[in-house]
Formats: C-alpha cells, sequence, structure tokens
C-alpha cells in the first residue's frame, strides 16, 4: 500500500520580526504543548531540531526538558537533523558548517542518547553543494530543504544529491511549505493527495511555523479521524511519522535521479544586506578558527592549558550569528544590533586567548639589544607565508626635536625591505612609528624582526609622481597605470605582458535596487543608475579634511615595500576613499574602500572589468569547493575569493583572482566583473501582494548606512600557477599573521615550528584540541579538485607520514601527542 509520511512540526526562527528572547518564549510554549500532545495523542509523533532551542528550554524550564527526554525515549518525541540550529547555508565556511554539526551532534548524544541521520534546513535561502560531503562524513544519509522554488532545476522532488568529491545523499525538496496554516492541515494534505496522488510515498510536513505554534488540538483530531476513514486517504496509509522513516522507505519506493551542483540562487539580496554583520562573522570565523591553532600550538609546545570552554562560548556566538535570518541580513534593527554585540564578544573572547597564547609562543626568544624593538609575527598556517606585514611601536622616548625616526627592519641581522608609514595616531610628533616589510615567514612558528631607528632630516618623500595625467607604478613583476583624471586603473601588467584590465577598472557603480532585503523579485542586480566621481580638488580636499588644495590623486606612502595611491569620490550624497598599494616585489595589489553611504534603494558594486569578454569562465570558493559560478550577469555567492579564466587578446591563458575579506555577493556578464559592497533596503521587509514594501507615513530607517570599509587583493597569472595557489592566499590574507612589537624575557624554551604540510596546496582547515580532550584534531582540504598528496611533519613528536587526498577531500585526523601518532578519525571525532 502507498505510505504518506505526516512529519508534525514548528518551525521556529530564533530571531526574526523579534528578538532572541522573544523566540525563547515561544520555544518554551511550543515545546509545552508539543509535549501535551505528544502525551495526549496515540501514536503521535514530534519533531524538532536546533540545539539552541533545547538549550533554551533546558535553562529556562528544565522540568519542561526533562518530560522532553522522557518522550524522547519513548518514541513519542523526534529529534530531527541534529545541528546546532539552521544556518545560513551559503555563506559560513566549510569549517563552520562542521562545527554546526558537531556542536548539535555533541548536545543530542549527551542530552538524549541520539544520532539523527537526516538534516534538515527547511527554511535556508540556498544551498551550497559543499554540504554533502560534510553531511555524509558526519554520518547522514539524507536532506531535506525546501528552497530554491524554482522546481524545475531539480530532476524531481526526491533525488540523490552529489558533492564536489563524488559523496552521495538522498534530498528531498519540500513542496509548498514545512508549515501548515492553524487548523489547516487536513487541507494541506487534501490538496497534496490532489497533485500526487499517483505517487507511491509522500512526505507532508505540518504544523504552525514561523513563530512557533506547531501542532493544534483541531489538526489533530481532524487527522485523526481522516485516518479512521479509508476513503479519505485517497489510497495511501496515513502514518505519524518522522524525516529517517521516510527516507528508509524512499528507495525501495522508486528510483532516484541524479543532480550534482549547488541549490541556488534564491534571495540574492541577502548576499550583500547587512553588510555589517557579514564582515564581522567573518572576522570571527577568521580570528577563532586563527586562535585555535594558537591555543594548540601553545599547549603541544609550551603546556599551556587549553581552554576549551571559553573556545566553546565564541564558536556558539559564531554558531548563532550564521542563522539564516541573521547573517543573510532579513531581520529587525534589534536583532541586527543584538548579532554585532554577540560577535563582539566572541571577538572579543578570541583577542585574549590569541594573546594568551602568542605570550606563550613567545617563550625563549632572547633579549633585545639596546635601541632594538622587537617585533614578533606569528604564522598560523603550516605552509610558508610571503607577505607585507605591518606593526606599530612606541619609541622609548619621543623626538621633540627636529628630523624623523625611520624605522630599520633587520631579520638575523640582515636588513629586510621596509618603509615607515602613517600611523594610526593623529599626535603631530615623532614617537609612534609604523613599520612595513615584506618577508617570508616560517610555517606555524614564531618569527622574529628587530627594528633600529636611523635619525633622518625628514621622512622619505614620495617619488611616483603624475606624468600626463596618470601615475605610471613599475616594478620587475608589475605595471599598474593609474588614470589621475578618473582615479581608477586603467591597466594591470604581470612580468611585461599584456594588461588584464580593461581602463576605468575599480570604478564604484550605484545600482537600482528596491527596499527589499531579501530581493525576492530578481535574480540579478544589473541596471546602473550612477557611479561614484572623482571629486575636484576644492571639493576633494574639503571633504578629506585638508586645508590645503590637494589633487584628488595622491600618492600617500612611497618606499621601498610599496607605493599608496589615494583618491576621493563622490556620487550623490555618498563617499568614497580608494587606496591602491602596489607592491615593490610580486604581482598582487590591494585595494582599499572607505565608503560613506547614505543613499536607499540603491546597490554598490565594484566593477573590475578583464580583457575576456565573453570567453571568461567565472568561478569562486565556496565550504569546501570550488562553484562554476553564472556568467550571465545572475547574482552568484562565494566566500573569500573569486576568479576569472579565460585567453587573452594575444591567446595566453591566464586567471585573476580577487580576494576579500567580507563580502558573498558578485556577478560576471562580458567580462566584467562585479563585486557586491553594499544595499539599502529596509529592515525585514519584503512584497506582500500589491501592498507598499516599507510605511508610507513615517521616517523608516535603512540597512547599512553610514561609515564601510572594505579590502580586495588582485592578483594575476598562469592559470595552474595560480589555481594552485589562490586557496592558501586567500586563508592568509583572512588568517592574517599576528604580528606585535614585545619585548620578551629571554627565558623559556625556544620552539621551532610546529606542524608543516610539505606541498604547496592543501589546506589546515582546523587544528585544534579534540572535543573529549584526547588528543588533537587536525582537518585538512584538498582545495582544487586535483587528488595529491601532502606530508604531514611533526617534527617534535616524531611524526613524518605522507597522506593522499582525493579532488576536493575532506581528511580529519587525530593526533595523540603522548603516543606521538597520527590517525584518520571521522568529521565529527567519532565521540562515543
Amino acid at each position: 500500500m502507498k505510505k504518506l509520511h505526516l512529519l508534525s512540526n514548528a518551525h521556529l526562527d530564533p530571531v526574526w520580526q523579534w528578538e532572541w528572547e522573544e523566540g525563547a518564549a515561544a520555544a518554551i510554549s511550543t515545546f509545552r504543548a508539543a509535549a501535551d500532545f505528544c502525551e495526549a495523542y496515540e501514536g503521535y509523533i514530534f519533531n524538532h531540531n536546533e540545539a539552541i532551542l533545547y538549550q533554551w528550554v533546558e535553562e529556562y524550564e528544565p522540568s519542561l526538558f526533562t518530560r522532553i527526554q522522557t518522550l524522547v525515549r519513548e518514541g513519542k518525541w523526534h529529534i530531527m537533523g541534529g545541528w546546532y540550529l539552521q544556518p545560513d547555508c551559503n555563506m559560513p565556511s566549510g569549517e563552520s558548517f562542521v562545527r554546526q554539526i558537531l556542536l548539535g551532534r555533541e548536545y543530542f548524544r549527551e542530552k538524549f542518547g541520539v544520532q539523527p541521520t537526516t538534516a534538515i534546513n527547511f527554511d535556508s535561502f540556498g544551498h551550497t553543494r559543499g554540504l554533502v560531503q560534510m553531511m555524509q562524513q558526519a554520518g547522514y544519509d539524507s536532506y531535506i530543504f525546501m528552497r530554491p522554488d524554482e522546481f524545475p532545476a531539480l530532476p524531481a522532488r526526491d533525488f540523490i544529491w552529489e558533492g564536489y568529491n563524488g559523496s552521495r545523499l538522498m534530498a528531498h525538496k519540500i513542496e509548498g511549505s514545512y508549515n501548515s496554516a492553524l487548523g489547516k492541515a487536513h487541507e494541506k494534505i487534501g490538496e497534496w493527495l490532489g497533485n500526487h496522488g499517483d505517487e507511491p510515498i509522500g512526505l507532508i510536513p505540518w504544523g504552525v511555523g514561523n513563530h512557533g505554534g506547531g501542532p493544534s488540538r483541531f489538526d489533530l483530531d481532524r487527522i485523526g479521524e481522516m485516518m479512521q476513514q479509508p476513503e479519505s486517504c485517497g489510497g495511501f496509509e496515513w502514518v505519524h511519522s518522522t524525516p529517517e522513516a521516510y527516507f528508509r522507505e524512499l528507495p525501495e519506493a522508486k528510483a532516484l535521479p541524479s543532480y550534482a551542483g549547488d541549490l541556488n540562487p534564491r534571495f540574492v539580496g541577502c548576499y550583500t544586506s547587512m553588510i555589517r554583520v557579514k564582515q564581522r562573522h567573518r572576522k570571527l570565523e577568521n580570528e577563532l578558527y586563527l586562535t585555535e591553532k594558537m591555543l594548540s600550538a601553545a599547549a603541544l609546545q609550551h603546556g599551556l592549558p587549553y581552554p576549551a570552554e571559553e573556545l566553546r562560548a565564541a564558536l556558539q556566538d559564531l554558531m548563532m550569528a550564521q542563522f539564516h535570518d541573521i547573517l543573510p541580513g532579513t531581520s529587525i534593527q534589534p536583532a541586527e544590533e543584538s548579532a554585532l554585540h554577540l560577535l563582539s564578544h566572541g571577538l572579543e573572547t578570541a583577542s585574549r586567548l590569541k594573546t594568551r597564547a602568542f605570550f606563550a609562543l613567545a617563550a625563549g626568544q632572547p633579549k633585545a639589544q639596546p635601541q632594538e624593538y622587537p617585533v614578533l609575527v606569528y604564522n598560523p598556517h603550516p605552509f610558508p607565508v610571503r607577505g607585507i606585514f605591518e606593526c606599530e611601536f612606541m619609541l622609548e622616548d619621543p623626538n621633540w626635536g627636529e628630523g624623523f625616526s625611520n624605522p630599520v627592519v633587520y631579520r638575523d641581522g640582515v636588513p629586510v625591505p621596509c618603509q615607515a608609514e602613517k600611523e594610526e595616531s593623529n599626535l603631530p610628533l615623532d614617537w609612534r612609528k609604523r613599520v612595513v616589510f615584506a618577508a617570508e615567514l616560517a610555517p606555524l612558528s614564531m618569527n622574529r624582526f628587530d627594528c633600529r631607528i636611523e635619525m633622518r632630516d625628514h621622512k622619505p618623500l614620495p617619488t611616483l609622481r603624475e606624468e600626463n595625467g596618470s601615475y605610471r607604478f613599475r616594478s620587475e613583476d608589475l605595471e599598474v597605470t593609474i588614470n589621475a583624471r578618473t582615479g581608477l586603473i586603467d591597466e594591470y601588467r604581470i612580468r611585461g605582458g599584456e594588461s588584464l584590465l580593461q581602463p576605468g577598472a575599480f570604478a564604484v557603480l550605484a545600482l537600482q535596487d528596491n527596499e527589499d532585503p531579501w530581493r525576492m523579485d530578481t535574480h540579478a542586480f544589473r541596471d546602473v543608475v550612477g557611479r561614484f566621481e572623482l571629486m575636484d580638488p576644492a571639493e576633494g580636499s574639503a571633504f578629506s579634511g585638508i586645508q590645503a588644495t590637494l589633487p584628488s590623486v595622491r600618492v600617500i606612502e612611497d618606499g621601498l615595500v610599496r607605493t599608496v595611491i589615494e583618491a576621493v569620490f563622490r556620487y550623490r550624497d555618498s563617499f568614497l576613499v580608494q587606496t591602491y598599494k602596489l607592491p615593490k616585489q610580486g604581482t598582487e595589489i590591494e585595494i582599499g574602500l572607505r565608503v560613506y553611504w547614505n543613499e536607499k534603494d540603491t546597490m554598490l558594486k565594484l566593477a573590475v572589468p578583464t580583457v575576456f569578454g565573453g570567453n571568461g569562465q567565472f568561478r569562486g570558493q565556496t565550504a569546501f569547493g570550488i562553484s562554476e559560478l553564472p556568467e550571465d550577469g545572475t547574482e552568484a555567492v562565494a566566500q573569500r575569493w573569486v576568479s576569472v579564466l579565460g585567453r587573452t587578446p594575444s591567446g595566453l591563458q591566464r586567471m585573476l583572482t580577487c580576494v576579500n575579506d567580507g563580502i558573498y555577493g558578485c556577478d560576471y556578464l562580458d567580462g566584467e566583473l562585479r563585486l557586491s559592497l553594499l544595499r539599502s533596503p529596509g529592515y525585514c521587509a519584503h512584497p506582500i501582494g500589491d501592498r507598499p514594501i516599507l510605511a508610507q507615513d513615517r521616517f523608516s530607517p535603512r540597512i547599512d548606512q553610514g561609515e564601510h570599509r572594505f579590502t580586495f587583493w588582485l592578483c594575476a597569472g598562469e592559470l595552474a600557477e595560480r589555481a594552485a595557489r589562490i586557496d592558501r592566499e586567500a586563508t592568509a590574507h583572512n588568517e592574517r599573521p599576528y604580528a606585535l612589537s614585545f619585548f620578551p624575557s629571554g627565558e623559556g624554551e625556544l620552539s621551532k615550528s610546529l606542524l608543516e604540510l610539505g606541498d604547496e596546496v592543501i589546506q589546515l582547515s582546523a587544528f585544534k584540541q579534540a572535543e573529549n580532550r584526547k588528543g588533537y584534531i587536525m582537518r585538512l582540504f584538498e582545495p582544487t579538485g586535483q587528488a595529491r598528496k601532502t606530508t604531514i611533519a611533526i617534527p617534535s613528536m616524531g611524526i613524518r607520514e605522507e597522506v593522499h587526498l582525493g579532488g576536493f577531500e575532506i581528511a580529519t585526523y587525530r593526533i595523540d601527542p603522548e603516543a606521538g601518532t597520527i590517525q584518520t578519525t571521522g568529521l565529527c571525532e567519532n565521540l562515543v
């Protein structure tokens, strides 16, 4: 007989049109009502996921929590999903998705003794393909989702979803909604029967949701009556059920087609709305996982106690901020403010722990020589990092006289390329110093530099001058032309080749938008309504707070390491300071933007026109994978980097890469890459019929007004070389080595590199203490899609092991410091 699985649930957003306290109250009342029904109705099963909601019930109404534990043991209440919460399923990093699963798995195993095998993300706005491998490695065999709504993109409502590395699991796309209106569950079931009466099996989620509620007595009574009337059941056996029960029977009921790809796009405005939350989220991701690596090294090399509980608190801050109405920017303004507080709490925790690790790792560093200022830089990555590093320090005595105290950086007594740049402080006194230097850092270790002061008559003056309306920067590796009349890049050449950019690159464009933070009515932002234009010298100088009149494009720093050019722009009531940092070695340029944003119903994008034209291929980093992004102007979502690859006009195959520090939206069409910066919709506002989106009788605050900063790193090269390097470069820019001027005591034992990977590609996603405190967890990832091998070397433990990873494979290892061994373990660390 055909079977219809009725999945009673109560979709409950912790925050959305309300703040988290109201979400907790809704969870308690919903769970209490559901527990009453589970106890009163024979055969009824209530399903719910999200550990954070259970944590609230456990803390605020422990007697109800005890009832739920009993109902779970009796099979009347089903723990489904098993994640910490339902996050956005595109923007968190791969490691963050692992932690969402790991925290949920731990909690439900400890409190309820269960391990769901069907993952649930009913309400998330699209789903990255990288989830498949993570879920499979975590012990899931199936997945239920609702969006995107465009069903024809999939081969069927039930299908096999294939991951980047060939992993597979069953998936089901919900029809209509995960909810049912109060007292209308039987109508939803009837509608499904009318549309799918010839199906051998069905799954219908029902229950009042969004603000909780779940089952009602009327719904349960009406469904119960219909179950007793076979003529009402459409030839199906109706059962109160669970996701796992449905997927156990699904393969026998019908053959499942396969689908290999992302489940996107949906609600593309969410890739950019509330950029402050997105940037702070990225920063906490970076700082937290970097800090774990430093603390692991400090524990293993210097015996520093590993602060597991403090790290867990910061991790829970991050997990909450990834909720699918927080990170996408679709909640009310108080919820945004709460999320920023939450992320700042996590960042403060990480900052204190990172500093604790740093001082432990500085043990054994020799005392400074007289008139030297030590700069210690810790590289948290198991590979060398070459780049430009910055550090500030105080002179032991301010220079009240004439002249300029110029810092010179040495490593092991040998000078390295360096220059002094404007410090953060604005005291008009030669006292605070900011030194910039180029170096290569040894893997997972403390790197020592020493600054000595050389007196000069004045700070070295820039040597790059405007010539014929342009600033032409040239080095052995790089040529960049910046137009003094537009403030934009007209040429970008590497090693004497042809320019890879069209003139006018890095223009900031204003595009038509509306009040909806989801932007439910489109998949693209293409209608340009204006752009930031270079200010005239008088206006630009007034905006800059300069008494004299200066050009609106000017060189502000120049030395042995880099040249820095600044330009000031305006669009309507908004302003922009754009900087270009051009290195004397290498081909990577840094572009910084400081935007003062005061527009409404407008989107802001950074335009990078390339020479690849219509033959360019657009790709971007996703969670543990690389996504082939649309090349038709559709808004796409990516993480730390995007790339365009193709042939230049002369026929050379090149790859142009762009790393960011906290954006996610982008698009590409006819050779032009556009990076999404800002939107200005209303808070938690979207179309309903023909009603106005925002109230028309009062002021409505808009998202992301005010000052914002963005940083991008552009680089190019031969395809294979760029493809191999970009992931580690993006990691080094986001999880930045930690530099601090510190005078060590000279005491303790000097530690060498703790961990090294023997190849130039494979990534270290995590290095942390195991959840059960037994050893340390190391997670590796192959980021190019090509199978390769690496050597894991931990010299202090006598470990040197060659490992093989398939393309896009995630591999997790447990290190036992006492036994000096390393063994493969599961994504969730095989906790029992």
